[in-house]
């Protein structure tokens, strides 16, 4: 592997780099102020003609667009593979999950329907009725990031077509290309021209967009760029989705062969880069011993290394500098005495090995940020009300994870975490594509998920005759 970094940005444009092996994959415009203007004037323009489309030819669209990247799938693999370092098998996992993304964008946007109130209620209102119905906003502003470069901007541009609007994505710089492919595909299924434009660069595109006459701005990122672009937005509609530290707890009758494969499958996928991955493993002292030898066992069975092989498990963190983030979390972690490493704790280059590590505080630097990188940090309780507490008094709130059968611990968790979602038996990280994902706090504003995701796309109209 040689020494590198993912992106190398000039003036005019972004030369990226695999990962893995830091070799040239591609290389994209950047896209100037005053070019971001004018792609929102295209989109406006598109978005007028197409705002009066039928539920049918929206669906029909969006079809045909999943069609395309079906038949495009092995190379839209390849290409989210070099250019993000996700394992080949990941990365064609993605591109069926986008597929089923604007096939369920589609379906839904034939349940778009409304709603009939009387008015009866207040005085002179006996012979009126009010009809509710959901208009498209406008032009969408979708800003996604390197971890997900397709399907995330699925979950925007399904339910915003569906919705009736134009989209203009911006696409992480440091995964570019897949976004770029995606505007390819929508030419070959036949959109309207300009109904779907990407736009590319850093803070800067990004700021510009927000700052530009969108009509809604939906962003995947951190805390702290979503703040700063919801504050250049202004009065504009924002649904942001800004990470999590999200945590899964093991109780004592749980299943511990299915809670330990959760674990790894929910923490090394994409090396740990996944905003709901499992930040924080709480187990019970009763099952922590036994628990901690099958996960070792499993984790040291983790293939990691060369991310276009099929039988790898486990590719390199997004660049350099990530790498060196984790890496010093980790030896910060340690250096306190507290924590054991119990496997991992090596980098080479990019690639950070599977790590495990118990008697983790609870503000250890590997835990009190989000943490992007494939570690196991270990909590133990004996108390399930104090590690929900301790789990509450965090910023993030975005999912839990549980595994146990017993009823009332269900109904516990479920109750008094406040996060968006809390998975029983399954890992933090699981999301189905039509149902709400998000959470509360730091974690963001809003919901995706096609069918909610849809009507925050949508202005409700009422006419009362």
């Amino acid at each position: 592997m040689n020494s590198l970094n993912a992106v190398t940005p000039t003036t005019t444009s972004i030369l990226v780099c695999n990962p893995y092996n830091g070799q040239p994959v591609g290389e994209i415009g950047i896209s100037s102020g005053a070019e971001i203007v004018a792609t929102i004037a295209r989109a406006k323009s598109a978005q007028a003609g197409f705002r009066r489309s039928t539920p049918a030819v929206r669906r029909a669209l969006l079809n045909t667009l999943a069609s395309e990247i079906a038949a495009d799938a092995d190379n839209l693999a390849r290409i989210i593979s070099s250019e993000m370092g996700k394992t080949i098998r990941e990365a064609r996992n993605e591109v069926r999950r986008a597929q089923n993304t604007l096939k369920l964008s589609g379906d839904a946007a034939t349940f778009l329907d409304g709603e009939a109130l009387h008015c009866g209620i207040v005085e002179g209102g006996v012979d009126r009725l009010a009809t509710i119905t959901y208009e498209p906003v406008g032009v969408v502003g979708a800003i996604t990031p390197f971890n997900y470069p397709l399907n995330l901007l699925c979950h925007k541009l399904g339910p915003a077509i569906a919705a009736g609007n134009a989209v203009i994505a911006k696409p992480s710089p440091k995964a570019p290309l897949a976004a770029a492919r995606l505007a390819q595909l929508t030419e070959k299924a036949g959109w309207p021209q300009h109904l779907f434009q990407v736009v590319h660069g850093a803070a800067d595109a990004a700021l510009s967009l927000a700052r530009g006459p969108i009509d809604l701005l939906s962003f995947t990122g951190g805390p702290t760029a979503g703040l700063a672009l919801k504050n250049a937005s202004g009065l504009v509609r924002c649904l942001m989705e800004l990470g999590g530290n999200d945590p899964l707890f093991v109780l004592p009758d749980a299943d511990l062969d299915k809670a330990v494969a959760t674990t790894i499958g929910h923490r090394f996928e994409i090396a740990g880069q996944s905003c709901a991955a499992v930040k924080k493993l709480y187990l019970h002292r009763d099952i922590e011993a036994a628990f901690t030898e099958k996960l070792l066992a499993a984790v040291d069975a983790v293939e990691f290394g060369d991310p276009s092989l099929d039988d790898t498990d486990m590719g390199p963190v997004i660049d350099l500098a990530a790498a060196k983030t984790v890496e010093e979390r980790v030896n910060a972690t340690l250096s306190t005495g507290e924590a054991r490493l119990l496997t991992g704790g090596t980098r080479n280059e990019t690639l950070y090995a599977p790590t495990v590590i118990s008697g983790v505080a609870s503000d250890a630097p590997v835990i009190a940020n989000e943490t992007f990188g494939p570690i196991i940090a270990i909590r133990s309780f004996t108390n399930a009300a104090d590690a929900i507490a301790e789990v509450n008094a965090g910023i993030y709130g975005l999912q839990a994870g549980v595994f146990t059968n017993d009823h009332a611990l269900i109904r516990q968790f479920s109750r008094d975490l406040i996060v968006g979602g809390v998975m029983i038996n399954e890992g933090p990280d699981f999301r189905a594509e039509h149902v709400p994902f998000g959470g509360v706090k730091k974690s963001g504003l809003g919901r995706e998920g096609v069918r909610i995701t849809l009507r925050e796309m949508s202005e409700p109209k009422v006419v009362i005759d």
